[in-house]
C-alpha cells in the first residue's frame, strides 16, 4: 500500500480564511492518521491577486497551529520547488507534451474577443508554426473530447459522471507563461506524488477536466476528498470577501489556537461518541474520512466561545496568568496582586480579549450611585448597606493578612452571625463599596485581596461617606 501523501496548497491572497485552515487541518489529519506525509505548496500563479506578506502569514499560521508539513518551501524535499512561480519551465514542458498527446492545443484568439472553439482546434501544424515564428501571442487550452462521459469517485459525494460536451476548453497556460490552477495543480500533484487530494467541493465540477489530463498523460488518478463548505448560516458560505472572521481575527479576539483548531475540526466532521474537546494528537488518532459530512457545518461563534472557555478553565493558573498578563498592562492602573486577579477571573473568562472589561473594577471605583446598593435577593438597601459597612470597617481595619482569603471570609461570616445577619448582608455592601459596580467577576474577599488593605479601607471609608451624604 502506498504511503499517503496529502497537500495543502493555498494562494497568498490575504489572511488565513477559516475554510482554508480547516482544509489544511483535514489534509494534515488524513495524512498523519496513516503515518503519511503532509506537504505545503504555495500556489502563486495568480499574480494579480497576490497580497504582499501573505506567504509569511501562511507560514506563521501553519507553524503556530502545529500543522507542521513534512515538505514545504522552508523544508524542501526531493520534489520541489514548492512554490509554483518557481516551476514555470516545468509547466511549459508539460503543456507542450500535452499538445503532442492531443490533449491540448494552441489558441491565438484575441483575449478581448469572444472565444470560439472551432478556429483554434482547426489550425494546421504549418499555420501554428508560422504564428509561433512570428511571435504571435497565444495561450494553451485543454482539448476536451466531444461526446464522451467522464466519471470518478469521491470519498464524500460518491460516484459522479459528467458529459464532456458540458465542459469547455479551459486555458492551461496563459500568454505570460504562467499556468492556471486547472493545469498547475494536476502537474504538481502528480510530480509531488500526491495520492489523496483534499479540497473544497467547489472544485467538484472541475475534477472531470483534471481527470482528462491525468488520463491523457497516463498518470494514476489520486483519491478525491471534496469537503463541504463552512457556512455562515443555512444559505451563505463563510467568506473572507464578505468580511467573515479569519484565523488572525479570531486570535485577535482572544480565541486560543487550540480551541480554534478543535472547533473547526467539528465543522463538517463528527467524532464517534460524545467527546468534543480534542488535542491535535487526539484528532490524529480518531479522525476518519467516513465521518465527514456532505453538509456544510455552520460556524457558530457562541459554540467556539464556549469551547475556548473550556480550554481556558483547563489551564493551570500559571499558564492562564501568562496569557492574561498582556491584557493587564493597559487595563489595571493601580498596584494590585495580578496573580490573584488571574486566579479570580480564570473560571469566568471565555475570550482573552474580554479581560480588560472584566478587570476594570480593580481601578478607582466608578462614580457613586446609591441604586447599586439595592438587591432584593440580598435584602440590601442603601440604608442597611451603610450600617453593614460601618459595622465591618473596624473588623477590616483590625484584620492583618489580606492574602488569607479563607481567614477573611470566616471573619466576615462570624461578624454577620454575631449581629444576626445573613452573610450576604455583609459581603454584598463591601463588594459594591470596593468598585461601585453591581456585577464583578469575583467577590468581596477576592477584591480586597487584589487591591490590598490600604486601598480596601480607603474605598470602604469613601463609600460610607457617600452613603451618609446621599
Amino acid at each position: 500500500m502506498k504511503k499517503v501523501r496529502t497537500r495543502f496548497a493555498p494562494s497568498p491572497t490575504g489572511y488565513m480564511h477559516i475554510g482554508n485552515l480547516r482544509t489544511a487541518l483535514y489534509c494534515y489529519l488524513i495524512a498523519k492518521h496513516d503515518d503519511g506525509d503532509f506537504i505545503l505548496r504555495i500556489e502563486d500563479t495568480d499574480q494579480n491577486r497576490e497580497v504582499e506578506g501573505a506567504v509569511q502569514i501562511i507560514y506563521d499560521v501553519i507553524e503556530e497551529t502545529g500543522l507542521i508539513p513534512d515538505e514545504s518551501p522552508k523544508n524542501p524535499g526531493k520534489v520541489g520547488p514548492y512554490v509554483q512561480s518557481e516551476r514555470l519551465p516545468i509547466y511549459k514542458d508539460y503543456a507542450t507534451k500535452l499538445i503532442q498527446l492531443k490533449g491540448a492545443h494552441y489558441c491565438f484568439c484575441d483575449k478581448d474577443a469572444e472565444w470560439d472553439e472551432d478556429p483554434c482546434r482547426s489550425l494546421s501544424d504549418e499555420e501554428i508554426k508560422k504564428r509561433l515564428d512570428n511571435g504571435n501571442s497565444y495561450v494553451i487550452r485543454q482539448t476536451v473530447p466531444h461526446n464522451e462521459t467522464v466519471d470518478f469517485d469521491d470519498e464524500i459525494y460518491g460516484h459522479i459522471e459528467v458529459e464532456t460536451n458540458t465542459l469547455d476548453d479551459a486555458i492551461l497556460l496563459k500568454s505570460d507563461g504562467y499556468p492556471t490552477y486547472n493545469f498547475a495543480n494536476v502537474v504538481d500533484d502528480h510530480l509531488m506524488g500526491i495520492n489523496v487530494v483534499v479540497r473544497g467541493n467547489e472544485y467538484l465540477s472541475s475534477t472531470p477536466k483534471y481527470n482528462l489530463l491525468y488520463d491523457k498523460y497516463q498518470w494514476e488518478r489520486p483519491k478525491y476528498i471534496h469537503l463541504p463548505p463552512v457556512m455562515k448560516d443555512a444559505t451563505h458560505k463563510l467568506s473572507k470577501r464578505n468580511g467573515d472572521a479569519s484565523y488572525q481575527d479570531l486570535k485577535a479576539q482572544g480565541y486560543l489556537k487550540e480551541a480554534i483548531l478543535n472547533y473547526i475540526a467539528l465543522l463538517g466532521w463528527a467524532p464517534e461518541g460524545e467527546q468534543e474537546i480534542f488535542s491535535l494528537d487526539e484528532l490524529v488518532k480518531v479522525f476518519s474520512i467516513d465521518r465527514i459530512s456532505k453538509d456544510g457545518g455552520i460556524f457558530d461563534i457562541n459554540k467556539l466561545k464556549w469551547m475556548n472557555g473550556m480550554y481556558i478553565r483547563n489551564m493551570s493558573v500559571d499558564e492562564f496568568h501568562s496569557y492574561a498578563l498582556p491584557y493587564y498592562e493597559d487595563s489595571i492602573k493601580i498596584d494590585a496582586d495580578l496573580k490573584e486577579v488571574s486566579k479570580a477571573i480564570q473560571p469566568r473568562v471565555e475570550r482573552l480579549a474580554d479581560i480588560p472589561d472584566m478587570v476594570d473594577f480593580i481601578n478607582e471605583p466608578l462614580e457613586f450611585d446609591p441604586a447599586i446598593y439595592k438587591h432584593k435577593k440580598m435584602k440590601t438597601t442603601p440604608e442597611n448597606s451603610l450600617e453593614a459597612l460601618e459595622l465591618s470597617l473596624p473588623a477590616m481595619e483590625a484584620w492583618e493578612d489580606y492574602t488569607d482569603d479563607e481567614g477573611m471570609m470566616n471573619m466576615m461570616c462570624d461578624l454577620a452571625k454575631a449581629n444576626g445577619l445573613k452573610n450576604g448582608r455583609i459581603f454584598w455592601p463591601i463588594r459594591v463599596a470596593l468598585c461601585n459596580k453591581q456585577v464583578t467577576p469575583c467577590g468581596a474577599v477576592e477584591i480586597a485581596h487584589i487591591v490590598g488593605k490600604k486601598e480596601t479601607l480607603k474605598r470602604m471609608r469613601q463609600a460610607i461617606e457617600d452613603l451618609k451624604n446621599m
